[in-house]
C-alpha cells in the first residue's frame, strides 16, 4: 500500500504546471541513496543525478529526508510491481514461492546486488532514530512476510506445500533469507551463489 505521507510526492501549487516528472526524478534519486546510503548522499549528488537545480528540488521537497522518504515509497512499489507478474505466471503456491525466491536472488548479484536494497539501508541508517522511517521499514518487511505467509497457505491448500508446515515460522525464516540475500549481494556475490542459496531455501518447504 502506498504511503499517504505528504513527503511521498513533490509539492505543487494549485494550477501550477509540474516542471519535471517526479517518478523519473525519484528513480534517479533512489539509485543515489541505494549506492551511497542516506548520510553519504549529498544534495549535490542528488541534484546531479536528478538533473535538477537545487532550487527546483527545494520547491518540490522540503529537504533531503523528504526526498529519501518519497524515493523509499517509490522503491517499495516498484519492487512489488516487478515481482507480481512473476507470481501470476505460476500455477501453484510452491511455484510462486520459488519465483519469489528467484526474484530476490536475481536482484542480489553483480551491479544490481552491489547497489543494495533501500529497505535494508533505511533500516540500518534511519529507522533507529526516525519513527516515520521505522514505520515505513516495518510496513515494507511486513508486506513481504505477509505475502510469503499467504503463498505458503496457498501451497498448502493446493497440495504443493506440506500441510504440516508451520506457516508463520516458515514465512519469517524466508523473510530473513531474502533480506539476507540483499545484504550479502552488496559485496558482489555471483548469480550462481545467489540462485544456489534461493534453491536451497526451497528445502524449507519440503
Amino acid at each position: 500500500m502506498k504511503s499517504s505521507s505528504s513527503t511521498s510526492l513533490p509539492r505543487r501549487g494549485p494550477g501550477r504546471p509540474r516542471e519535471f516528472d517526479p517518478d523519473v526524478a525519484l528513480d534517479r534519486a533512489l539509485l543515489v541513496f541505494r549506492e551511497r546510503g542516506y548520510h553519504a548522499a549529498s544534495m549535490g549528488d542528488l541534484s546531479a543525478a536528478m538533473k535538477l537545480t537545487a532550487g527546483s528540488i527545494y520547491k518540490a521537497f522540503a529537504d533531503k529526508r523528504a526526498i529519501f522518504l518519497a524515493a523509499f515509497d517509490r522503491y517499495v512499489d516498484l519492487r512489488h510491481a516487478q515481482l507480481q507478474p512473476l507470481l501470476d505466471a505460476e500455477r501453484n503456491g510452491f511455484g510462486k514461492l520459488r519465483a519469489l525466491l528467484r526474484f530476490y536472488a536475481e536482484t542480489s548479484h553483480d551491479l544490481e546486488g552491489r547497489r543494495g536494497c533501500l529497505v535494508i539501508s533505511g533500516a540500518a541508517e534511519l529507522a533507529t532514530f526516525d519513527k516515520e522511517m521505522a514505520a515505513r521499514v516495518t510496513a515494507a518487511l511486513q508486506r513481504v512476510e505477509t505475502l510469503l505467509r499467504d503463498l505458503i497457505g496457498r501451497g498448502q491448500a493446493d497440495g504443493s506445500v506440506p500441510a504440516a508446515l508451520d506457516r508463520n515460522a516458515t514465512a519469517r525464516a524466508l523473510l530473513c533469507l531474502v533480506q539476507g540475500l540483499r545484504v550479502v549481494g552488496k559485496v558482489g556475490r555471483s548469480r550462481a551463489d545467489m540462485i544456489a542459496a534461493a534453491d536451497r531455501a526451497l528445502q524449507l518447504l519440503a
